[in-house]
């Protein structure tokens, strides 16, 4: 069963959206998928679109809540991205699932990865992060802040272009957030790195340097074969359903 709601996150309205198993009795325990910043032509509107169903799945096959929102400036989401923003978009969802004795875990994709490892640093609810596709290294992932900030209108996350902050101080928001600084301090908390080896956006040598800077206290998954768009990869699905079947 399939949800819909909207949170309010600052002047934001999000769309969230929360799973429950039609066959399984429901766990204690709720995941919350993190989706990551698009930066191709007009997929914006896109970058989301396959989380629901997928949460739905995950939800049916392990008997955990399963919560995907869309975040600032993303799906039918308002507001525009920036990296804090979207770390005050995440609390939001985070407060919202927390309730009673539920034991939250995040899963990120690509950016959506940096932005869950930086959250669970911060906040002891989430006991365990599983990430796809994330960078290690924001600065050579983010390139010039010019083309950055292109790309961020191009893919049109941007609600009101006069909220979008300028090129380098958009930028300087993103590298604030520091994957092999948060990785650090997940452990002994659960945590999951997967990603494709043939990934061209993010290398692969970016999950082994997130599982290095864990002191190799983290489960490593390279997908052969896979690029960077693994959120319909049925080994990806297989990957986390195992993850959180182990962790029930």
């Amino acid at each position: 069963m399939l949800a819909h709601e909207q949170l309010r996150s600052g002047t934001s309205l999000l769309d969230l959206r929360i799973a429950t198993s039609n066959v399984r009795p429901v766990a204690g325990h709720v995941l919350v998928v993190v989706h990551g910043l698009p930066r191709a032509l007009g997929m914006g509107r896109q970058a989301a679109g396959l989380l629901p169903e997928l949460a739905e799945h995950l939800a049916n096959e392990s008997g955990w809540l399963v919560a995907t929102g869309t975040l600032s400036g993303v799906g039918g989401s308002t507001g525009t991205f920036s990296a804090t923003q979207w770390r005050s978009d995440l609390q939001r969802i985070l407060d919202r699932v927390d309730q009673s004795d539920r034991q939250i875990s995040l899963a990120g994709f690509g950016f959506g990865g940096a932005l869950a490892l930086a959250t669970a640093a911060d906040d002891e609810r989430v006991r365990g992060v599983a990430t796809f596709a994330t960078p290690a290294h924001l600065e050579p992932w983010c390139g010039r802040a010019d083309e950055f900030h292109h790309a961020v209108q191009a893919a049109g996350v941007v609600g009101n272009a006069a909220e979008l902050l300028p090129p380098e101080e958009l930028r300087r928001d993103v590298l604030a957030i520091d994957p092999i600084k948060a990785v650090a301090a997940i452990p002994p908390r659960r945590l999951l790195v997967g990603h494709g080896s043939d990934d061209l956006e993010v290398p692969p040598s970016d999950a082994r340097d997130l599982v290095a800077a864990a002191e190799g206290r983290a489960e490593l998954r390279l997908i052969q074969g896979a690029g960077h768009q693994l959120r319909a990869d049925p080994r990806m699905v297989a990957t986390l359903l195992g993850w959180l079947d182990r962790h029930r």
